[in-house]
């Protein structure tokens, strides 16, 4: 079956509610193990199949933003869900306090139990209606961002394609891009900074009506984290402001020497070979079957995943008008299907969508048969990442698909990306800590916070020519902060761990090979640290994991850049 095949009904939100509200009762009295596992097991049943038609709507609604039947189906999601959520609440509840608990967790695990009591922690009837507004306003963003249209090279382009400028050759159609880019978030700019605004006051008032003090605990709960805090980040933090942003300005400085540009502005940042940064070769389908290749060439297990992807359509990755930005894989329960979406640009990202986002679908692909809990299937998110960034480094192999002889560059440019992300990332996480242990900012107070902050994790980054990212309002362009507060740091610690998997497989690939495996078929059955336990990764939150990690690192970008 094709994905166009794929079913979505929209749900009957008051029969499951009513059926898990009576699956509660049944749980309550029930005294024999056996049955309360039958009980569990249905309402599992339910809850993967709402989370299939929820998904269906996503994906279709991301696909065509002005398709008015699913902006409708959408609409009574984001309203209805909540009577759903509230439903299931009630059996944690009930479950987590049960008499037969310890038995339950012979069979789902303690873990379960334990994202259960988090997950008790994060919802409460009284804040269904900010739920419903707060999924809102994320859409509104969303839709915001979709709907530019800007003409410019002789055409009219979205924010994703005006991106692909921003790495010419040519400093001046570098420069008119981002302006241009900055001309429409310009005019979008009162409008971006209520909907933050909006969505910062709905955030706080939902925390305070559990009774925490502000949203950051509260986000912390909601991203399901049990085995660390906001301090354990703030140490994190300050490694990679002690590690990483001097050699990442080191890299910086180093790929400005090479493309001879010594009063560098910030679009000067995308361009990192004077004679143009690595691109792959071929068009969509052309790279999709050079992804096959690799595939079937890494592993019995990634050969079965992506011939899946490939005969079922679970692949949409062109840019296309009403298209949503940005791109994801998810999952879709009903038919044990992972989903990749995307905007190609022909840029190398093109290439790292086939590898990061693929990444993702093997988890999902991997456990798929093994974990039939649907909130075990997926681990929190920054165990989530680990499984995309380690497979765009063991793709590495088979780079010269792709890129012929800009392989290297691709190389050089990845690996040097990758380190120089990580200050960017945890300049996002530090930002929103403060937006949210602040909510009374104003929104010109909100930019005065991001632009200090820049300049302390991403000093490289000259906003002169560039009045709108100068006043502080570049991070109007990261979606996370709108939709998925207190993810972004997730990308920054697996891409740690990432570098560990690849780091290890220069010295044995097949054992780092099979850990991975292994993490992947782990699914979500164990919180971020223990799963790294499990398959050996080092904790990036102790103090010298990253200061061994850099280490190591340094003769590697040494070699890359010597060829």
């Amino acid at each position: 079956m094709k994905f166009k095949d794929y079913k979505y009904e929209r749900p009957d939100f008051q029969k499951i509610s009513a059926t898990i509200d009576e699956i509660t009762k049944e749980c309550v009295e029930e005294k024999n193990v056996d049955n309360l596992i039958k009980l569990i097991d249905k309402s599992n049943e339910i809850k993967s199949h709402f989370s299939s038609m929820q998904t269906l709507v996503f994906i279709r609604n991301t696909l065509n933003t002005v398709d008015e039947y699913y902006q409708k189906e959408v609409e009574e999601i984001q309203n209805n869900s909540p009577i759903v959520t509230s439903s299931y609440h009630k059996l944690a509840k009930v479950l987590v306090n049960h008499s037969l608990r310890e038995k339950l967790e012979e069979v789902y695990g303690k873990y379960w139990f334990l994202q259960m009591e988090l997950s008790l922690k994060t919802f409460d009837d009284s804040i269904m209606d900010l739920m419903v507004e707060e999924s809102k306003l994320s859409l509104e963003y969303d839709k915001l961002m979709a709907s530019c249209q800007v003409e410019f090279m002789g055409k009219v382009n979205n924010l994703s394609q005006l991106r692909k400028y921003l790495s010419d050759t040519n400093r001046d159609i570098r420069k008119e891009a981002m302006l241009k880019i900055c001309d429409f978030l310009g005019q979008k700019e009162e409008l971006i900074d209520d909907i933050f605004d909006k969505l910062v006051h709905v955030r706080d008032q939902m925390a305070k009506k559990l009774g925490y003090e502000n949203y950051v605990e509260l986000g912390y709960a909601r991203m399901g984290r049990t085995d660390y805090n906001a301090n354990d980040v703030k140490l994190y933090r300050e490694q990679v402001l002690k590690y990483l942003v001097p050699i990442s300005q080191t890299i910086i400085e180093n790929n400005l020497k090479r493309i001879k540009v010594s009063d560098a502005k910030f679009y000067d940042l995308g361009l990192e070979f004077l004679d143009g940064n690595s691109t792959p070769k071929g068009n969509k389908e052309e790279l999709v079957s050079k992804a096959m290749k690799m595939y079937s060439e890494m592993s019995r297990e990634t050969k079965e995943f992506f011939s899946f992807m490939v005969e079922h359509d679970l692949l949409d990755l062109e840019t296309k008008p009403g298209k949503a930005n940005g791109g994801y894989c998810t999952y879709i329960p009903d038919y044990k299907s992972p989903f990749i979406f995307s905007n190609f640009n022909g840029t190398k990202g093109d290439v790292d969508v086939l590898t990061h986002e693929a990444g993702h679908a093997f988890m999902a692909y991997s456990c798929r048969d093994s974990i039939n809990n649907p909130d075990l299937c997926w681990p929190t998110s920054e165990a989530c990442e680990i499984h995309s960034m380690s497979m765009e480094f063991f793709s590495y192999p088979w780079m010269n698909l792709f890129f012929l002889d800009d392989e290297i560059k691709y190389k050089i440019s990845h690996m040097s990306s990758a380190i120089t992300f990580i200050p960017y990332g945890v300049c996002v996480d530090h930002f929103q800590h403060i937006i949210y242990e602040n909510p009374q900012f104003t929104k010109e107070e909100r930019k005065q916070v991001w632009s200090k902050l820049e300049k302390l994790y991403t000093p490289w980054r000259n906003m002169e020519d560039i009045p709108l990212y100068k006043k502080g309002c570049y991070w109007y362009n990261q979606p996370h902060i709108f939709s998925s507060p207190f993810y972004y740091i997730d990308y920054t610690l697996a891409q740690v761990c990432a570098f560990e998997f690849y780091l290890n497989s220069l010295e044995d690939r097949d054992v780092a090979w099979n850990r991975y495996v292994k993490l992947c078929k782990l699914g979500g059955s164990m919180s971020f640290l223990n799963l790294l336990k499990e398959v050996g990764l080092e904790n990036p939150f102790v103090e010298g994991t990253m200061a061994n990690i850099v280490n190591r690192l340094l003769p590697v970008i040494d070699n890359l850049n010597q060829k």
